[in-house]
């Protein structure tokens, strides 16, 4: 009786496949349709500009400058509260102490915090590092799942339960669950990591968090069963979640934020959204991606140094042929940025002194190369309307992987960053828009007239 069940609840049975070709049938929709009726898909226009859907005084994307009166292409910058991030990281590196907490506190209450504030902030984050009574127990050592983005998603959403003021959307409340959040994230993360393992037959260990370490540091520390790490290690992780902190109002999860906000929800429903979309292989999963990718490349191209074999692969990729065969040489190309992201080229600066590090310099070299070459492979196949460069997800997976943090973990760590943006996004949605978010849908299908049941 148990198998016919599972039969039933987990394989596409023949009933279930003859009802998706009914599906496919009735949904599909002419593409020549959206031009027709001038649909902007995925929200931009024809040359990739986005809709404007918003305001926002978080963050700002910018990758083009007026030159004699007309938008041109320029090397991207990305700015958080006015601040340039280049500056900002250059100014804690330059200070010697870690970045998130001091970037977290800027996104969210929108001035850099002084010194004094950074250490209060600071003692506020660390002291709320923990989780409810026996949740680790109850919740995340019960019903693991492989893929930690759902597993955490599950914790948040259970995490409602233990809140007295759940729904209580003021803006003093919603910063509290907010900032919990934020402290328990890397817990959620990196527990249920352990839980899954365990469940696979391997040993536990779930270690408290240090509330004087770092964001960074206590990820590590609480991942590896030494508790070990190097200043290097903890400054690169460090380094990675500011990048991913915020990234305009339009990306589809700080998206997602302000449209679920808009309903009136409360705050963990509405990072569990978040959460849905930042899975996704085209958002948040895409540092994944590019790791696979190179993994089958570094199989399939037998000399890494031979530019000719690794023109053929990428050549390969595009054609369809190689890897998964999706026609994408993942990593590369950006919505917004088209002659340099500017995450990438921060990251790419460290990225070398952690390859020297770890013995990885052939990587780090065969990297470089496909970032070289990749651009004018896709522009010798592709028609673009804008340039092609290494976007930031093109380098974190590489990074990750010299961090010897499991692929599991490679999309909840970009969550663990990012939070802090949907945070202060949900913050200002609160703050200035009264009115759900409802844009229009054209509707194509004909009027028809019931048919009972018995005629049909």
């Amino acid at each position: 009786m148990a198998e016919k069940i599972e039969q039933i609840l987990f394989e596409n049975t023949p009933e279930i496949n003859d009802l998706a070709k009914l599906c496919i049938e009735h949904n599909n929709i002419e593409r020549d349709l959206y031009a027709k009726y001038e649909v902007k898909r995925g929200l931009r226009d024809l040359n990739g500009k986005g809709v404007l859907a918003g305001l926002t005084n978080i963050s700002d994307v910018c990758a083009k400058k007026i030159v004699n009166g007309e938008e041109v292409p320029c090397a991207g910058n990305l700015y958080y509260r006015g601040y340039n991030i280049k500056d900002l990281v250059k100014g804690f590196l330059d200070a010697k102490h870690s970045g998130f907490e001091e970037i977290a506190y800027l996104l969210l209450f929108g001035e850099l915090p002084t010194e004094q504030q950074l250490a209060d902030f600071n003692g506020l984050l660390g002291k709320r590092r923990s989780l409810p009574p026996t949740f680790v127990r109850d919740v995340i050592m019960k019903a693991t799942s492989h893929d930690m983005m759902n597993n955490i998603a599950r914790c948040i959403l259970q995490l409602y339960s233990y809140d007295d003021k759940a729904d209580d959307t003021s803006i003093p409340n919603v910063l509290r669950q907010c900032l919990n959040l934020i402290s328990q994230f890397p817990m959620l993360m990196v527990y249920g990591y352990h839980a899954y393992n365990y469940r696979m037959g391997q040993d536990l260990y779930i270690y408290a968090p240090d509330p004087t370490k770092s964001t960074a540091e206590n990820i590590l520390m609480m991942l590896r069963e030494d508790r070990k790490y190097t200043k290097l290690e903890a400054k690169i992780l460090d380094m990675a979640l500011v990048l991913h902190m915020d990234h305009g109002g339009g990306n589809n999860s700080t998206f997602t934020t302000h449209v679920v906000t808009s309903s009136g929800t409360d705050t963990y429903s509405t990072i569990a959204a978040a959460m849905a979309s930042l899975k996704g292989p085209k958002h948040g999963g895409a540092n994944i991606k590019v790791t696979q990718m190179f993994e089958d490349m570094k199989v399939q191209v037998k000399d890494w140094t031979d530019e000719d074999e690794v023109r053929r692969y990428l050549e390969a990729l595009l054609n369809k042929e190689a890897f998964d065969k999706k026609g994408l040489i993942y990593g590369m190309g950006h919505a917004i940025y088209s002659v340099s992201d500017p995450r990438a080229d921060i990251f790419k600066k460290f990225v070398k002194q952690l390859a020297r590090e770890k013995g990885c310099e052939k990587e780090y070299a065969l990297y470089e190369l496909v970032e070289h070459m990749a651009p004018e492979v896709i522009a010798e196949k592709r028609k673009m309307y804008k340039g092609v460069n290494a976007n930031v997800d093109f380098y974190s997976g590489l990074v990750y992987s010299m961090l010897d943090l499991p692929k599991q973990l490679y999309t909840p760590i970009f969550a663990t960053a990012r939070i802090v943006g949907w945070s202060a996004h949900r913050l200002e949605e609160l703050e200035n828009v009264d009115k759900i978010i409802r844009p229009a849908y054209k509707p194509l299908a004909d009027y028809k007239e019931y048919v009972k049941l018995k005629d049909r």
